[in-house]
């Protein structure tokens, strides 16, 4: 329905010759993620239950698409006719661009809709939790208010891969620095192009196809889909697979006889006269200290068995 209903918005502000306010449909998304996410917030203060949290918001809803629907009326008119270079857009051409809208729906989806739950794990104690959402919708907003001042002639392609780098910026930012700043600043870098990739995808699409635009549409919807699909569960499964290399390389370095202490603190401790507990009493894992049958505490370094991944 977002899709189609921004196509339909693009058709008719072309019909009414004002192709450079696009960027306004995409102000509404914005400010309704930023919106839902204070709502959340205080129906959670308040100690709203889910299930009555999810009635408001489906009444709040049906409410907005009353409002709307009578808008949503207007035959578009038919383009004119098609000229050979648009009739002769390459397959190849079709499915990359299918292909690399498909991954902007992968590579966003885990870190955008799961941001609350990844803040609270790293931040569990700060009050501004429940404040990267709405920040990320507001960057959602902004991001498409800018569009408005973007030349109309400029490639949309490049654009998109701008985006995409932004986005994938914030994605980054919100894995590699956990922290109140990180999480901000990642919030904004995905907010700030996320409906505008969908406004550039919309516009190359009519570009490409400008005679059967919406089966262009249809197909990019889908494959954008099947990336939010296919996300989590690429995700659950790297994270199974990175917890089966930690527990073989514990269980390897156990079968060696392997204490997980550093080369230079073991040499220390037996130089200061500590003497090692035998392996099959050592205690296995990154972080924990050996202890020597003299009472000695030997603090581990880097071992055989660890992995590169925190």
């Amino acid at each position: 329905m977002f899709v189609y209903v921004s196509g339909w918005c693009l058709a008719r502000l072309s019909a009414l010759g004002a192709p450079s306010l696009a960027g306004l449909i995409y102000v509404g998304p914005g400010l309704g993620i930023a919106v839902s996410g204070f709502a959340a917030s205080a129906m959670v203060a308040h100690g709203l239950h889910a299930a009555s949290a999810w009635a408001v918001f489906a009444l709040l809803a049906l409410v907005l698409t009353v409002f709307t629907w009578p808008q949503l009326r207007g035959a578009v008119a038919a383009p004119a006719a098609a000229s050979s270079e648009h009739d002769a857009t390459p397959r190849g051409t079709i499915a990359a661009f299918t292909l690399a809208y498909g991954l902007a729906g992968f590579g966003y989806i885990v870190t955008a809709t799961f941001l609350p739950v990844i803040a609270r794990q790293a931040l569990p104690a700060s009050i501004w939790l429940d404040l990267f959402w709405p920040i990320f919708g507001l960057g959602v907003a902004v991001g498409a208010l800018l569009t408005l001042k973007l030349p109309v002639h400029w490639d949309r392609r490049h654009l998109l891969m701008a985006c995409y780098g932004m986005q994938a910026l914030g994605v980054w930012l919100g894995a590699a620095r956990p922290t109140l700043a990180g999480f901000a600043l990642g919030s904004i870098l995905i907010g700030l192009p996320f409906t505008a990739i969908t406004l550039f995808a919309m516009q190359e699409a009519r570009r490409l196809w400008p005679h059967n635009a919406s089966a262009l549409i249809g197909l990019l919807t889908a494959a954008y889909g099947l990336g939010q699909i296919a996300g989590p569960p690429v995700v659950v499964a790297a994270a199974a697979q990175r917890e089966r290399g930690r527990g073989l390389c514990g269980l390897a370095a156990a079968r060696r006889g392997e204490p997980l202490a550093g080369a230079g603190d073991l040499r220390g401790a037996r130089q200061g006269g500590a003497r090692l507990m035998p392996s099959r009493f050592a205690r296995f894992g990154a972080g924990r200290s050996v202890r020597t049958l003299d009472g000695h505490t030997v603090s581990p370094g880097p071992t055989h068995c660890e992995h590169p991944w925190p």
